[in-house]
């Protein structure tokens, strides 16, 4: 399909309609990193605190569990980049890109989800009498440092989830809201089967938390839910066959 005028386009980016994690890559000083560029220092960077510290505090037990948030974090950057880009090169209407970027719910949502986490964590897990996933991590009295640097990582999944969440309800919204020309149909399709696939990523959390009920229902619950979404919203979007 023809992409928008690069005025346009631009324009978008310049004045906000972006998602928060694409402003604060496009905002860096004296930086223009490409995508992947982008993508390969947040994994990298993170691994590197992941293995040091591991390595530091003896707590290589938290390498793999560690790496793989990092890493499903990493897969949900490509899949914001790569939605979000997409999105902006249709002929959507302003509102629909407005709602989608300008409200910033997904920060909202993700805050959301990063507070019930930590509570989970830290108040209601401590509650249940048996050994706690962060201490079954970490130990039992895990160096601050690390603590900050896990809660980072997991601000960063949350932060993501709650985009992932918000994106599906947009995209449910304007389905039944827009009627759109086949190629721009195909285009949103193709934005919900990434968001889907960042759910499907999730997935790869589960096996470090199937002796936590309440995370594992958490997790379990939101890949389903935005599967459903997303998939009600590719199969029901208003197609004009004569644009």
């Amino acid at each position: 399909m023809p992409r928008a005028p690069r005025d346009v386009r631009v324009s978008r980016t310049q004045f906000g309609e972006t998602w928060v994690y694409e402003s604060i890559v496009g905002a860096l000083p004296g930086i223009d990193l490409t995508d992947g560029e982008a993508i390969a220092l947040q994994l990298g960077l993170f691994e590197v605190f992941v293995v040091f510290f591991a390595w530091a505090y003896d707590l290589w037990q938290a390498v793999v569990p560690g790496s793989i948030a990092v890493g499903v974090a990493a897969v949900g950057s490509v899949v914001m980049l790569r939605m979000g880009r997409t999105t902006r090169e249709t002929n959507l209407p302003d509102a629909y890109t407005r709602l989608l970027f300008g409200s910033s719910i997904e920060v909202v949502l993700g805050v959301l989800a990063f507070v019930a986490l930590v509570t989970h964590l830290f108040v209601y897990d401590p509650l249940q009498g048996e050994t706690t996933l962060v201490t079954a991590v970490f130990g039992r009295e895990p160096p601050v440092v690390v603590v900050y640097l896990t809660l980072l990582v997991l601000w960063d999944l949350c932060y993501r989830i709650g985009t992932s969440w918000w994106a599906a309800i947009v995209s449910v919204w304007g389905s039944w809201r827009y009627t759109v020309d086949s190629a721009t149909a195909r285009t949103l399709r193709i934005a919900d089967g990434w968001n889907v696939l960042f759910g499907v990523a999730q997935l790869a959390l589960v096996p470090f938390i199937l002796d936590q009920p309440v995370m594992l229902m958490a997790v379990g619950g939101h890949v389903v839910a935005v599967t459903v979404v997303s998939t009600i919203a590719a199969v029901t979007v208003d197609v004009d066959d004569e644009a």
